[in-house]
C-alpha cells in the first residue's frame, strides 16, 4: 500500500512540475514572431539575408529547423516555422493533411511579408508539403530540396509489415500525450535521454535543443503527431496531383538506411523499409527534368543529425553563383 501511495505521489509531483515548468516557459520571450493565419497563429523565425529565401518544412513531429537555421542563414535568408500544434504555434483541431498545411504556409508567408522567390526545403513528411506548395504556387518557387523524402506511390501501397510499424508509431504518439501531461517526457529530457538516444544532438547549441525539447514536452506536440500520421494516406492522395513539376530544379537527399542499425532497431523491418525508400527515391527522381540526387552514405533517415552538411550542400547547389564564397 505504501509503495502505491509513493508512486501516486510521484506522479502528482511530476504533473505539478510539468504545469509549473510550462507556465515558466510561457513567460519567457519566444524567438521570432507569430502571425494570424485565420483565427489561430503560427510561429516563425527569420534569419540571414539574401535571395532566394530558404523556407524549411519539418518532418512529421520534428522541428529540426532550429538546428539548421544558423548554418543556412550563412547562405541566404532562411525561414523556419512551427506547423500548427508544434513549438510556439497554436494547435489546430482540423485534420492535419498536406493541403491544410500548405494553405497555412501560403497564408503565413503573405501575412509575414516574406516575399518570393523561395527555395523550399522539405524533410521527410515535409517533402509532401513543400512539393504540394511548389505545385500550387510554381511562380514563387525556384528550387526544391527533398531530404529523404516520401512518395505517395510507395506510401499508399506499403506492405503489411510496414503498415504495422506505422500503427505502432501512431500508438506511441498517443501514449506520449499522457507521458507529456504527467511530466514524464520532461523528466526524460532533463536527464539527457534525448542525447542518449541520438548522441548527434550534442553537436547543436543548447539554445536550439531547448527550443526543440520545449515542444516535445507539450501534450499538443504529440496530439499533432498522431493527427499527422493518421492523415498520412489522405496527404498521399493529395500528392497525386503534384506528380509533374516540369523543369523545376530539385535536389533529393537519400540516406543510407531508414534507421542506422543499433540495439533499438533489432526488431524493426529495416530491409522492407529500405526497399520502400529506394523505390520512393526512384519516383522522386521523375518529378522534374532538372533533378539531382545526393547520397548521404553515413546517415539514417535523420539526415539533419547524421550529416547536416549534406543539407547545406543541397542548398548551395540551388543558390545562384553569386552566393558562392
Amino acid at each position: 500500500m505504501s509503495f502505491v501511495l509513493v508512486r501516486w505521489l510521484g506522479l502528482l509531483g511530476l504533473t505539478l512540475y510539468q504545469a509549473i515548468a510550462c507556465w515558466q516557459e510561457d513567460r519567457q520571450p519566444m524567438p521570432g514572431q507569430k502571425v494570424d493565419v485565420g483565427g489561430y497563429s503560427l510561429h516563425y523565425v527569420v534569419a540571414g539575408s539574401g535571395s532566394p529565401t530558404i523556407v524549411l518544412d519539418h518532418s512529421l513531429g520534428g522541428i529540426e529547423g532550429y538546428f539548421l537555421i544558423e548554418r543556412l542563414a550563412k547562405l541566404s535568408r532562411v525561414v523556419i516555422y512551427d506547423r500548427a500544434g508544434y513549438g510556439w504555434s497554436d494547435r489546430r483541431p482540423r485534420p492535419r493533411t498536406s493541403q491544410h498545411i500548405v494553405d497555412e504556409l501560403a497564408t503565413l508567408l503573405v501575412a509575414a511579408n516574406i516575399e518570393p522567390p523561395y527555395i523550399l526545403l522539405g524533410d521527410s513528411f515535409g517533402s509532401y508539403n513543400t512539393r504540394l506548395y511548389a505545385h500550387g504556387y510554381p511562380q514563387k518557387v525556384v528550387g526544391l530540396i527533398l531530404v529523404d523524402g516520401l512518395h505517395e506511390t510507395g506510401m499508399l501501397k506499403m506492405p503489411i509489415v510496414l503498415r504495422s510499424l506505422q500503427l505502432f508509431f501512431a500508438s506511441g504518439f498517443v501514449m506520449s500525450v499522457l507521458g507529456a501531461l504527467l511530466g514524464i517526457i520532461r523528466l526524460l529530457q532533463k536527464i539527457g535521454m534525448f542525447e542518449v538516444l541520438k548522441p548527434g544532438l550534442r553537436q547543436f547549441s543548447r539554445r536550439a535543443r531547448r527550443a526543440v525539447k520545449r515542444s516535445f514536452s507539450r501534450p499538443k506536440h504529440w496530439v499533432t503527431m498522431a493527427q499527422e500520421i493518421s492523415g498520412l494516406d489522405k496527404s498521399g492522395q493529395q500528392m497525386q496531383r503534384a506528380d509533374n513539376l516540369g523543369d523545376l530544379p530539385i535536389v533529393t537527399i537519400q540516406a543510407k538506411s531508414f534507421f542506422l542499425p543499433s540495439f533499438f532497431t533489432l526488431l524493426m523491418p529495416l530491409q522492407a523499409a529500405n526497399r520502400l525508400r529506394a523505390s520512393m527515391h526512384d519516383e522522386l527522381a521523375k518529378l522534374s527534368t532538372h533533378h539531382t540526387q545526393i547520397k548521404a552514405d553515413q546517415s539514417g533517415h535523420f539526415v539533419w543529425i547524421d550529416q547536416p552538411e549534406m543539407i547545406v550542400r543541397a542548398v548551395q547547389a540551388l543558390l545562384p553563383r553569386e552566393h558562392d564564397s
